[in-house]
This record gives C-alpha cells, sequence and structure tokens, in this order.
C-alpha cells in the first residue's frame, strides 16, 4: 500500500469478499465510516508519521480490524483526547476526533524496530433486509 485510496480500495474488497461472505451484507453506513477512518489513518502515517509502513486489515466479529504501521515513534496526542471536534476550524484536526467517533478498542503499539503500529475494530453490521425493501418501496 502506498495511498489512501489503494488501502480503502483494499478494505473494501476484504468486506466483501470475506467479511460478508460470513456476516451478511454490509450496511452502507457503516462501510463509508470504514473507508473514512482507513483513509485518516493512511494518510495521518503518511503525512505526520514518517511514511506508511505497513497496512493490514482483517474481518472480525463486529466489524473489520484495522493495523496500520508507520515509521514514527511518536504517538498523536489527540489520538487518547475525548473525540470532542476542534472548536475553531483551521483545515485540520479532524481526523482523530472521527476516528474516536467511528472506531473501537484503539490501540498504539511502538514496534521494537521502531515506529508504531495503531490499531483498531471499525463496527460493520449487516444490513436489515426488511429495511433496504421498504427503502425502495414509492411513498
Amino acid at each position: 500500500m502506498t495511498t489512501a485510496a489503494a488501502a480503502r480500495a483494499h478494505a473494501r474488497s476484504v468486506v466483501r469478499e470475506q467479511w460478508e461472505a460470513a456476516y451478511g451484507t454490509a450496511r452502507e453506513q457503516d462501510l463509508i465510516d470504514l473507508l473514512l477512518v482507513v483513509s485518516e489513518l493512511v494518510t495521518n502515517a503518511i503525512r505526520h508519521g514518517d511514511g506508511l509502513a505497513g497496512f493490514e486489515v482483517a474481518p472480525a466479529l463486529g466489524g473489520l480490524r484495522v493495523s496500520v504501521q508507520d515509521n514514527s515513534d511518536l504517538v498523536p496526542e489527540p489520538a487518547y483526547g475525548s473525540g470532542a471536534l476542534p472548536v475553531v476550524h483551521e483545515g485540520n484536526g479532524y481526523g482523530w476526533p472521527l476516528i474516536i467517533r467511528l472506531a473501537r478498542e484503539i490501540s498504539i503499539e511502538r514496534r521494537p524496530a521502531g515506529g508504531k503500529t495503531i490499531s483498531m475494530l471499525v463496527p460493520l453490521r449487516a444490513a436489515d433486509r426488511h429495511s433496504a425493501e421498504e427503502a425502495q418501496q414509492p411513498a
């Protein structure tokens, strides 16, 4: 993986090919949340983590486990924040609050050879077939 776009495409394919085979079609809203989290994590690794060193996703009960490795030992301060959005919009600062709101079981571990791994579970739920059918019915 070298770009956020490639990471998003890979995450989407894992959902479609593996997670959905076990749990059913993922809700579109949850898939959008997943792609946002992946994009933020990979972009942060590239911009602030001295480059992307690894990217893994794996299906799990309740969602998709996402792990991003970068080359920086620095742990982003907002990663342990409340998830509150910045009061003043200055062009950035929204990534980690969004990640905190959308993901669960967030962990950050320093790697022995340098850098860090940021891992989390991004929740996915199976789409409710009845709701999808009702949404397609004319009002």
